[in-house]
């Protein structure tokens, strides 16, 4: 007698792990722009922060225009030098994949914006930020997770 598997039953192995491999493989990309998207709130939350501080300190809110001066794709880019943040006291730890701004909405409020398209399908997804509300997504990949 031969030990050893058939044709078939290889065959029908081959096939769950191909399965299997469809169904983690998208799951897995996913999973990975998640986390590339995860540095905008906490940023947002920082500079929504500074700006508190800021308007405490000089009573009055701070524009500060989009940096970087592009929306950074994929790759995390360096933080720009000079940039209005550095007078509103803010600076990120690193890298950046979102582009951040401050607009002085009225006398008592501001909005702080953060936008990032990690995966390049030029949808970005937006995260906004008032003196009020704690960042909240606002366009983009609206799953939650």
């Amino acid at each position: 007698m031969k030990k050893g598997f058939t044709l078939v039953e290889l065959m029908i192995v081959v096939a769950i792990i191909g399965i299997l491999a469809a169904i983690a493989i998208p799951n897995f990309v996913d999973m990975q722009y998640r986390a590339k998207r995860a540095e905008l709130p906490p940023n947002v939350d920082g500079i929504k922060t500074a700006e508190i501080a800021y308007e405490a300190a000089f009573d009055a809110f701070m524009d500060v225009t989009a940096a970087p001066s592009s929306l950074p794709g994929k790759t995390a880019v360096a933080w720009p030098a000079a940039t209005g943040f550095d007078t509103l006291g803010w600076e990120p730890s690193g890298n950046v994949r979102g582009q951040y701004s401050v607009a002085d909405s009225s006398a008592r409020d501001f909005t702080v914006t953060g936008e990032c398209d990690v995966d390049g399908d030029t949808d970005s997804a937006i995260y906004t930020a008032t003196k009020s509300v704690s960042a909240t997504l606002n366009s983009g990949d609206l799953q939650v997770y």
